[in-house]
Parts: structure tokens; C-alpha cells; sequence
């Protein structure tokens, strides 16, 4: 894989956005900075991390989605990919929260967006943006948040980090066209609070109690609410409150 490592840069996926559309990158090209200046979360919010501490990386993903009904596959992959690299490095109590941050004991250590982009051909190019919380200790600031460093005890080569993810997410897309329905129940056997009555926050800011039973296949929450429904919900529709 190409591996481009930058010092500091505002944001990688933006790096990698630019530089993939001016060049015809190979395929899992990945950038990483040890400084991320105005890193992106979901729904326009800020991924925030130490500077040198923690693994920030892009991964140039094409040639594997081909129609926007297809977009959350990728979200499994990748979320699959990170997780079961952080359990074969024996971090403990690993769950994906809906759509796709991983957790250990319900702290977040990972951040996950993934940004596609049509091209004139019909081709979707995808930019998958990874945050890791690799060697940081102090979350003082972040109290839901952790780092694979305070949870095992250890420090870990974040480079070597990257390489397996890459890796672990270049073999499921191999796979995908004989292993979806497997890849897919996996990922949702790794979904946090499956199954389990769960407090939620709609966007008109009213709670209600629900049980997740799953994600459609465009990536909404069903969840099971007290009237014996299922809801299902886009990412900017509800909060899960833990």
C-alpha cells in the first residue's frame, strides 16, 4: 500500500480528497499526520487529538461501491476491520455504537467517517477517515472518550496499526461478494446495546426508551420502541444516551 505520513495537516481525508482528485491514486493509498488541525466527525462535529499520540489516517477506498444504496456496506467493512484488529491485539469488550465508532467498557476509541464522492463516470470514490486513540493518556477534557494505551496498559507502533487495518479492510473487500451476509452479522453481533432497553434522544430533543434490533441495509437504526414498532432512524435523527 502507498503510505503518504504528513507532519501536520488541517484534515487527512481532505488531503486525500484533493490529492485523489488530481491524480489517479492506487487503490488503498492511505495518508496519516501526527497533527490533525481541524479533524472531522460526524455530522459536521470535530474529532479532537493529541498531537503525536494517536493514529489519524485516510484510506483512498474505489472500485467497490457502485450505487449510493450500497454506501453503508463500506461503513460494516471498515468498522469490522478496526474491530476485530483492536480484539486481536486483546482489547477488551469491543462494540461498534451505531453507525460506526468503536468502544472498549463504553469509552470511545475510535471515529469513523467515511466521505464518497460521485464521479462524471457513475464511479464512487471513497475517503475513509480513521481516529484512533492510540498512546494518549489524559482525557480530562473528553470524559467518554479512552485510548487502547489506558485500557491494555501498553503503547503501541501506530504505523504497524495502520498496516493491519489496511490490511484486515483490503481482505474483507476481497471477500465481500461471496461473505456480505456473514460480514453483516458480524457487524451486528458487535453493535453496543443490542438487544438491551436503551434511553434515546430524537432531534426534537424529546427521550424515549427503545431496544436496537439492527441496521438496514442504507445504514438507519431499527429500533423496537414501547409500542411494539420498529423505528428506524438516520444518524442526524437520534441520540443514544449512556
Amino acid at each position: 500500500m502507498k503510505l503518504i505520513k504528513l507532519d501536520a495537516i488541517d484534515s487527512t481525508n481532505d488531503f486525500l480528497k484533493s490529492l485523489a482528485s488530481q491524480d489517479e491514486l492506487a487503490n488503498f493509498t492511505v495518508v496519516t499526520a501526527e497533527n490533525q488541525t481541524k479533524g472531522k466527525g460526524q455530522v459536521g462535529g470535530v474529532w479532537k487529538s493529541e498531537a503525536g499520540k494517536n493514529l489519524t489516517m485516510s484510506v483512498l477506498v474505489k472500485d467497490f461501491l457502485f450505487s449510493n444504496g450500497e454506501v453503508f456496506n463500506l461503513s460494516v467493512l471498515v468498522s469490522l476491520a478496526v474491530a476485530e484488529v483492536l480484539k486481536s491485539l486483546n482489547i477488551p469488550e469491543i462494540c461498534v455504537k451505531w453507525p460506526n465508532d468503536i468502544l472498549s467498557y463504553n469509552k470511545k476509541l475510535v471515529g469513523i467517517l467515511i466521505e464518497n464522492t460521485l464521479k462524471s463516470d457513475g464511479r464512487i470514490v471513497s475517503v475513509v477517515g480513521i481516529g484512533i486513540n492510540v498512546n494518549q493518556t489524559d482525557f480530562s477534557e473528553l470524559p467518554t472518550a479512552s485510548s487502547i494505551s489506558v485500557i491494555s496498559g501498553k503503547t503501541f507502533d501506530k504505523e504497524k496499526l495502520a498496516i493491519l487495518i489496511v490490511e484486515k479492510l483490503k481482505e474483507k473487500i476481497q471477500l465481500w461478494k461471496t461473505s456480505s451476509e456473514k460480514f453483516w452479522n458480524d457487524y451486528l453481533n458487535f453493535l453496543f446495546k443490542k438487544g438491551i432497553p436503551t434511553a434515546f434522544r430524537d432531534n426534537n430533543n424529546q427521550d424515549f426508551m427503545g431496544i436496537i434490533q439492527g441496521v438496514s441495509s442504507i445504514g438507519k437504526l431499527q429500533v423496537l420502541l414501547e409500542d411494539d414498532s420498529v423505528a428506524e432512524f438516520e444518524i442526524k435523527e437520534v441520540k443514544m444516551l449512556y
